[in-house]
């Protein structure tokens, strides 16, 4: 599925995406309306016949009474094109089992918004209906209902049965019929003297979950590789300096009419311009980097160096050096930055699987912190460890279930009742305590083995840096 220039555009717009049976797609658009332009899901666990209310969900959805009826008109803006709204997903279901084809993908969800206070809700439909029918007239079953919902934001929906009723082919989603979506929605608003996207940029598209993460707030992959590509940009001053920099990141870097890069640790890698923009093209980097001002040589003042003198106790030579889940967590969490304190480390620098973690900081802190204080190093030690929490979390269980039956007594004075309140509520705290443990036992069992993973990754891209390095110093010193 594939959107495109969605967010905060005052000209039409279009967009469409598939819906899969095996999620019960109910749309809550209705109950936060302010905080999104595209629907939100969620999944229905009481969902029997799957296929058949992934369909019968969105069609409810398109066609809300709430937001497809003026309360000043009065009037209804839902039609059908090629079978009956009231009846459309019986209708739909009918030619899918016809075919054969009730599994997988049962209809596509399509959008077309408009630019604020330029259309009326009439005129918002009637193109809607147009579009539908040189679209998918022809061969397709096709809902299309023009929601009101918003102030001074008109805009349809198209709900379309992904089994053609002529031959019993499946549509066929992909760039081409979305461009001839774009292309017929904005020749039909050029004849009603609608404003439309001039000369949209080519592969400018993002997936629907990319979209909805990055306007939640969430980092994306591909908003950290834009981001380290755009700081490597603004601290270089020459192009070899650009490379050298996002290497140093972690990126293999392939250079062709497009640059490649791709982060350690994934399949494929993605090209800049096509993804960024032009201004990610080798000659817009370079200019770029021109643009930079020179660094500028500081003289620092001569300082004493300091001597210190420690004096150590024991033979270090006999020092158990930490290893296991414990040492593990250490060195991982020294590379995130966590330790020692007050030595945090920029984003900026750190290794592009690193900074997939820089949100979980605070749970990999709480584990490391239970592997070290209970000196937890090997995984028989953290299953023993959880099993005796758990054996004592069902022990204060047990025990806060008598002053529970107590309190049902009529017979207790105030003071008692409260008293017992209070024991309750110091149980039901310890319990707390041991149940956080025991899940972040669960939680150090899933993510030991990815932080191992990725430790062995950045030690061996590590040691390759560093060779290249002594290579460069050798050829520079020999030069």
């Amino acid at each position: 599925m594939l959107l495109s220039h969605l967010k905060n555009i005052d000209m039409a717009t279009t967009a469409i995406w598939k819906v899969k049976g095996w999620l019960g797609k109910v749309l809550i658009y209705a109950e936060n309306p302010e905080k999104t332009d595209n629907p939100a899901f969620y999944q229905n666990d009481n969902v029997s016949q799957e296929e058949k209310q992934g369909l019968h969900d969105v069609i409810h959805y398109a066609m809300r009474e709430e937001a497809t009826t003026s309360t000043t008109l009065q009037e209804r803006f839902v039609s059908g094109v090629n079978c009956s709204p009231n009846t459309a997903r019986e209708e739909m279901l009918a030619v899918k089992k016809r075919y054969g084809k009730n599994e997988g993908i049962v209809a596509f969800h399509g959008y077309q918004s408009f630019a604020e206070n330029e259309i009326t809700p009439e005129t918002a439909h009637e193109i809607g209906v147009k579009l539908a029918n040189e679209l998918w007239g022809d061969r397709f079953q096709v809902i299309v209902a023009t929601h009101l919902d918003k102030e001074k934001h008109l805009h349809n929906h198209f709900v379309l049965n992904s089994v053609s009723f002529i031959d019993g082919y499946r549509y066929n989603d992909c760039k081409a019929t979305y461009q001839k979506m774009r292309d017929t929605s904005d020749r039909l608003c050029k004849e009603y003297n609608l404003s439309v996207i001039e000369d949209p940029k080519r592969n400018q598209s993002k997936h629907y979950a990319e979209w909805k993460a990055e306007n939640a707030g969430v980092l994306t992959v591909r908003g950290m590789i834009k981001n380290d590509i755009d700081e490597a940009i603004s601290t270089s001053i020459s192009d070899k300096q650009f490379f050298h920099k996002l290497r140093e990141k972690g990126y293999y870097i392939k250079q062709g009419k497009d640059i490649t890069v791709r982060p350690i640790g994934k399949e494929r890698g993605i090209k800049i311009a096509r993804h960024f923009g032009e201004a990610y093209t080798y000659q817009a980097i370079c200019k770029r980097i021109l643009a930079n001002p020179l660094p500028t040589q500081r003289k620092t003042p001569d300082r004493k160096k300091s001597v210190y003198v420690l004096r150590l106790h024991g033979n270090l030579s006999k020092q158990r050096k930490i290893k296991g889940l414990r040492g593990r967590y250490l060195y991982y969490c020294f590379k995130l930055g966590i330790l020692p304190k007050n030595n945090a480390i920029s984003p900026a620098r750190m290794h592009l699987l690193l900074k997939e973690d820089i949100r979980k900081m605070e749970n990999i802190s709480q584990e490391t912190k239970l592997l070290c204080v209970n000196k937890i190093d090997t995984s028989e030690q953290l299953f023993s460890y959880q099993s005796q929490k758990k054996k004592e979390m069902q022990n204060l269980m047990t025990t806060r279930k008598h002053p529970r039956y107590r309190l049902r007594r009529k017979t207790l004075t105030k003071e008692q009742k409260q008293e017992l309140k209070h024991e309750i509520a110091d149980l039901s705290k310890q319990i707390e305590v041991l149940r956080k443990e025991v899940m972040l036992c669960d939680d150090i069992a899933d993510r030991s083995q990815v932080i191992k993973e990725k430790t062995e990754i950045i030690q061996q891209h590590e040691k390759v840096t560093r060779k290249e390095e002594k290579a460069n110093e050798h050829r520079r010193r020999s030069s």
